[in-house]
């Protein structure tokens, strides 16, 4: 524990926080250099911590990773989530998705790196939970395509899959364009409209009756 100027002891910090602190640092460390020239050692060093308070919290770099990517996973979930749930207008629903995926990837304290562009794709333990996103979030766009449209789902999720993967890589596009990149709410629209101009093509099956 460290000691003041004055002699007194700093306050230890409670157990969550600490948690919180570690895996703060761990991203910051992991997203830089990616997993396997991280160490626990630079983790513990950018928490303030020892290293067996490190390993009080997470027995392992792995479990530390993998932590850190299911909470990234988590986090594109729910903004997927919330962009096909707070509307039903199929052009904002498109727009609001594609607007998640790129907030994704710019928030500063997100774990994209992890969820996108890892080094450790071929640990099981992390292709299993990247594919379950993948899955994941066709799926729910799928699932409003088949309602709408009356496709079947197999051709639904080939359709859901195809826009999944022209927003995923052009949000990483965008990303690597550093200062030369557009603003996120133009790279958005653009993305945003070349996405519906494709899925509008797809009449709905049961427009809305006319009162």
């Amino acid at each position: 524990m460290s000691v003041s100027a004055a002699g007194t002891r700093a306050p230890r910090l409670p157990r969550e926080e600490r948690r919180q602190q570690v895996l703060s640092a761990a991203l910051e460390v992991f997203s830089a250099a990616g997993y396997h020239a991280a160490s626990m050692d630079e983790i513990a060093d950018r928490a303030g911590v020892s290293k067996p308070v490190l390993y009080q919290h997470f027995p392992g770099k792995l479990e530390l990773y993998l932590e850190l990517l299911d909470s990234g996973v988590e986090d594109l979930l729910d903004a997927a989530r919330q962009a096909l749930t707070g509307t039903t207008d199929n052009a904002m629903r498109v727009q609001a998705m594609v607007n998640a995926y790129f907030r994704f990837v710019e928030e500063p304290g997100s774990a994209f790196r992890l969820v996108f562009e890892s080094d450790l794709a071929h640990e099981p333990a992390v292709r299993e939970r990247v594919d379950a996103l993948d899955l994941a979030l066709a799926t729910m766009s799928a699932a409003v395509i088949a309602e709408d449209t009356g496709l079947s789902q197999e051709e639904a999720m080939l359709l859901a899959s195809g826009m999944q993967g022209l927003v995923h890589v052009s949000a990483r596009r965008w990303l690597r364009m550093g200062d030369s990149r557009i603003p996120r709410g133009q790279a958005t629209e653009l993305v945003a409209s070349l996405a519906w101009r494709g899925i509008s093509g797809f009449p709905l099956t049961h427009p809305p009756q006319a009162e």
